[in-house]
């Protein structure tokens, strides 16, 4: 029996990274062909295509990129890949990946995965990241699951998982739903059940601007009242706990909510955002009187994401419905 097909995309970041001498910081120079080199295993358990697309760190990632990643893994599917992983820079994983996630209407599993050690560390954690991510990748029990980010050994669905440490080995979490599976004896295990998804098409336009601002003690307003001007066509907010603003904050996003849609969530880094339990000018109540939608336990940034392509898209009208099935 022939082997399945795993394809593979490098696109840079940490798990890419080396120094060219001892006293200069690392940078990307590691393609795919030299990452895999590092994983034999995974050569035994698929055939495998890679190409490097890209040796970024992922900061320098854009949404015009990623959507160029994105027909580069359709394409693979279509030419018989059962699966794809692609390696990028962990700064930007969890916002790459809900981008994606968003697009990915195939059953074959897409995932991603980085490292927290660069490759020119002692116990890198790139080799054994990407082995996983393939594993995962090529599994029958990932498919249908859409986007997932494998590392440090545990699974996360793409509309949860965040980076919630600088610079640990275990820096990414799910909070509130926790991982969805994990791996155990180079196997990978689910915990939970896959979840119904909703996509979107890809964007018919790319040139949308949506701010994300967040809350802060004793901001002023100035940049509230200059972005209409300065051109956005949405705004979301990390609020203040379970989605609040000052009083002036509030009074700015009156008049924005008229011409743009103005999304809130929670600067928190967990829990979700309330709908009816505060009644304070800026609190929950008053927003959405105002206008505002609430993103519910969507993070702020992903939120961000979705409100971009829904732009794109021309649906922003149905911000309400992904706001729910993501925030939910």
């Amino acid at each position: 029996m022939s082997l399945p097909r795993l394809s593979i995309a490098a696109l840079g970041g940490t798990v890419s990274m080396q120094a060219a001498s001892p006293d200069q910081g690392v940078v990307p120079s590691v393609n795919g062909q030299a990452l895999l080199e590092q994983v034999p295993r995974l050569t035994t358990q698929a055939r495998i295509h890679v190409e490097t697309l890209c040796l970024q760190p992922s900061a320098s990632l854009d949404f015009d990129f990623l959507l160029g990643v994105f027909d580069w893994a359709r394409r693979q599917v279509e030419q018989g890949a059962s699966g794809v992983v692609i390696t990028q820079g962990t700064d930007t994983l969890e916002e790459s990946a809900f981008f994606f996630e968003l697009l990915w209407d195939r059953d074959e599993p897409l995932v991603l995965t980085g490292a927290m050690r660069s490759a020119a560390e002692i116990s890198a954690d790139g080799p054994a990241n990407l082995l996983h991510a393939g594993i995962v990748a090529l599994a029958s029990t990932s498919r249908g699951r859409g986007v997932q980010v494998v590392i440090n050994g545990q699974v996360h669905g793409a509309s949860r998982v965040r980076k919630s440490d600088a610079l640990a080995l275990e820096a990414f979490s799910s909070p509130v739903f926790g991982a969805n599976g994990l791996i155990i004896e180079n196997t990978v295990r689910y915990l939970h059940a896959p979840s119904a998804r909703k996509t979107l098409p890809p964007p018919r336009r790319s040139g949308q601007r949506v701010a994300l601002l967040e809350a802060a003690l004793s901001a002023d307003t100035l940049l509230l009242e200059k972005l209409l001007e300065l051109g956005y066509d949405g705004l979301v907010i990390a609020g203040f706990g379970a989605g609040h603003v000052s009083k002036g904050w509030a009074e700015a996003i009156t008049a924005l909510a008229l011409q743009i849609p103005v999304v809130i969530g929670t600067r928190t880094g967990a829990g979700s955002t309330a709908s009816h339990s505060y009644g304070f000018i800026g609190s929950e109540i008053d927003l959405i009187q105002r206008g505002a939608q609430m993103t519910g336990l969507l993070c702020p940034r992903k939120a961000r994401i979705l409100l971009w392509l829904l732009i794109g898209c021309q649906r922003s009208n149905e911000l309400p419905d992904y706001l729910q099935h993501f925030g939910k």
